[in-house]
Parts: structure tokens; C-alpha cells; sequence
């Protein structure tokens, strides 16, 4: 680990460099028979093997956004793998789709361990990838996933769930977690009121969880991507970009990684 932190280090001196090795390439794998079609970012300037990242793309599905995460993770030093929770690689177009595809996978628990393991052990078997150091990012839809699997006592590092739901049908159950948590929500995203905020930080600290929640005053839902806007108004949904929030969460995400993966 402590080779990986000085490849960071240099990474970040010699950042234009590293950025232009960046490779990225799809990826299919297997859950229950289903094929699930993810894409793999890393940079190949990088030598041994280093620390993995989980991206779990927002309720629209594995798109571009979700790759472009995956990318900018790569760009840190880590190798990313953006999943696919819907299957065949389904992407929607409309809130109604978005809300079918997103509702599938959370009601069925089972269903989404299973996808979200598969995707982890894929991530794993990497070359460029040490197995035992992984963590999670989940933007909206894949917030909440991401936090859930934290709460089955999923074996990552850490999780970061930007404007992720909150809500849990099974609250975490004391001593069940062990990723650190750190979670970022607008104060202005009716989907996740104050209120359920509120909640998960006491489920939180009755489960015992090492977490940390950040709030951004005046954001809304989906505040981390530039296409809330259009988006937003498209289909006049309470969704818009903030750069400001955008920015200080990736930067404090970035913190939170070099953390998780440094502590022993």
C-alpha cells in the first residue's frame, strides 16, 4: 500500500501524463444467468496493482456518466469498474422507465447482492487491481445501492453516495457494517428530505457505522451531473446541476478514498 501512495503522489505530479493513459474498455459478466455489461477504466502509466473503485450509475442506468466517473477514478490512480444493476446493459429514457428498471432491482435484495457481487469479483480478478482493497461510489439510484450493500456487511473499504437514497427497508443491524460510509445530499432534493437525512445518520449511529454525512444549502437532486439541468427541465423534475456542490464533493470524495485505503 505504501507503494501505491507514493505512485498517487506522482500520480498527481505528472497528472497531465497519467490522464493521457488512461484506458478504458466494456467488460460483460454473469449474475443468475442474467449478462451484466460494465466498463473498466485504468491507467496503464500505473505498475502493480492498486486499489479498486465500484461506480453505480444513477436510475437512467450504465451510461455515459457513469463511465465518465469511472474515468476520472482511473485519472486518481484506481482501477474503476462502472456496473450495469439493470442487465444486457438497459438504458432509460424517460423518468417512468428509469423508475421501473430502478424499482426492479431494489425490491429484490437477493437480486441486486447478487449483480453488485458480480460486479465485485470482476473488479477483483483485474490484474491492475488489489482484491482486498475496494470501495463503492453510487450516484443517485446507485447511492442507495452502494449503502445497502454496505449494510449487508459487504467486505469494501468504503462507500460514497452522492444524492443516494437514504431509506432502508432493513435498517443496518448493529456491528454489521464494516465499509466507512460518507454520504453527500442537497438540502434542497425533495426526494431526500431533511427528515430522511436525519434518519439514516441515527441508523447510522445505532448500527455503530463509521460515517460522516454532508450537506450542500441550496442543492438539488442529481447536483454531481452537468446534464441535471436539461434533464430537469426536460421532464420537469426537482433536478439541477451545482457546480460548487459538484466540485466539493468529488474533492472530499477524494480525501475519503486515500483514508479508507491507507488505514490498517
Amino acid at each position: 500500500m505504501k507503494k501505491f501512495l507514493l505512485a498517487m503522489s506522482l500520480c498527481c505530479l505528472f497528472s497531465a501524463a497519467a490522464q493521457a493513459a488512461v484506458q478504458g474498455r466494456d467488460v460483460s459478466y454473469q449474475a443468475n444467468g442474467v449478462t451484466l455489461k460494465g466498463y473498466i477504466a485504468y491507467d496503464d502509466a500505473i505498475k502493480g496493482k492498486r486499489p479498486g473503485v465500484i461506480v453505480v450509475h444513477e436510475w437512467w442506468g450504465q451510461n455515459e456518466y457513469a463511465r465518465k466517473r469511472a474515468r476520472m477514478l482511473a485519472e486518481l490512480g484506481y482501477t474503476a469498474l462502472a456496473v450495469d444493476m439493470y442487465g444486457d446493459g438497459k438504458q432509460a429514457h424517460h423518468p417512468d422507465e428509469a423508475g421501473k428498471f430502478a424499482t426492479e432491482v431494489s425490491k429484490n435484495m437477493p437480486m441486486a447482492k447478487a449483480r453488485f457481487e458480480a460486479g465485485m469479483q470482476l473488479l477483483r480478478e483485474q490484474d491492475t487491481v488489489d482484491a482486498n482493497e475496494i470501495a463503492a461510489f453510487g450516484y443517485c439510484f446507485g447511492g442507495g445501492v452502494a449503502l445497502n450493500m454496505a449494510r449487508l456487511g459487504m467486505n469494501l473499504k468504503g462507500v460514497a453516495s452522492f444524492h443516494g437514497s437514504l431509506g432502508a427497508d432493513i435498517p443496518a443491524q448493529p456491528g454489521k457494517i464494516t465499509a466507512r460510509i460518507i454520504s453527500f445530499t442537497g438540502e434542497a432534493d425533495p426526494f431526500i428530505p431533511a427528515e430522511k437525512v436525519a434518519a439514516f445518520k441515527q441508523e447510522m449511529q445505532t448500527a455503530g457505522a463509521n460515517f460522516r454525512v454532508v450537506t450542500y444549502p441550496g442543492a438539488k437532486h442529481a447536483f454531481t451531473n452537468p446534464e441535471a439541468d436539461e434533464l430537469g427541465k426536460k421532464f420537469n423534475l426537482p433536478m439541477a446541476y451545482n457546480a460548487a456542490a459538484d466540485k466539493d464533493s468529488w474533492e472530499q470524495a477524494k480525501v475519503f478514498l486515500h483514508e479508507v485505503f491507507a488505514a490498517k
